[in-house]
């Protein structure tokens, strides 16, 4: 009896060689608990070589692995070949990013924009470390801890329309994260955020179709961190009209 095999189109472009991305299709066993990433390092170990992707942990937790599987962005260790079976697969770097080499992308422009959230705790004074740590309550924890499950896969940002048509946009995974540290207690950084997260490439490009929560594979949810943040930032300048002084 012969090995089953499935077939996965791969796209294949070096930009520096070639004018336009190719299409590159291998047939590969088909064991049924392999995943995407499983076929894309058979290929690489025993088919061919020269094929460039991005993997690490292969347990859903580095978000490295991430790719346009027929269409969808998907973490290519999560998705198993048996769910496209007979059907060949088709796989792609991520939408909406510049591509390095086949399925690697150039993530530069989404690492600016979490860097310019600020996503670390930004106190106005640091207490003596002989004072201890900063304590949380079971609730303060519970605020925030949703929003900071984000693996910086992109998946969102391949699925956002928005982004798609306008890379200056600062993007789901990276307001989310700034509303994360909005939330924890030990923060005071809320305004040095909001100058990013209410500018016009911010808050208020996002159209809310909402697929950035629909592909997260930690169901984040950064359609409703970036609503929230619309409504924080409305209330804040609302009060600052009505109530100046006690603007934050």
């Amino acid at each position: 009896m012969s090995e089953r095999t499935i077939t996965l189109d791969v796209t294949r472009y070096r930009p520096h060689q070639e004018a336009v991305p190719t299409v590159q299709s291998y047939a590969i066993p088909f064991p049924d608990d392999w995943v995407v990433l499983d076929a894309l390092n058979h290929i690489k170990d025993q088919v061919d070589g020269s094929l460039s992707y991005r993997w690490s942990c292969r347990m859903g937790v580095c978000g490295s692995c991430g790719m346009m599987v027929n269409g969808e962005p998907k973490l290519s260790c999560a998705v198993f070949l048996r769910d496209y079976f007979p059907r060949a697969i088709r796989v792609e770097p991520l939408s909406n990013f510049p591509v390095i080499r086949d399925l690697v992308i150039d993530m530069s422009g989404f690492l600016d924009k979490l860097k310019s959230v600020k996503p670390w705790i930004i106190r106005e004074q640091e207490k003596p470390l002989s004072e201890g740590e900063y304590l949380q309550s079971p609730r303060e924890l519970d605020a925030y801890q949703h929003f900071s499950q984000c693996i910086n896969c992109m998946l969102c940002y391949a699925a956002c329309p928005v982004f798609g048509l306008d890379s200056g946009f600062v993007g789901p995974a990276a307001i989310a994260l700034g509303y994360r540290y909005n939330l924890d207690s030990r923060d005071h950084g809320t305004a040095e955020r909001r100058e990013v997260l209410g500018d016009h490439e911010g808050i208020w490009q996002c159209t809310f179709v909402g697929e950035c929560s629909v592909v997260c594979p930690k169901h984040v949810d950064p359609a409703a961190a970036i609503q929230r943040v619309k409504v924080d930032t409305a209330k804040d300048w609302i009060l600052s009209l009505v109530m100046p002084w006690g603007q934050r």
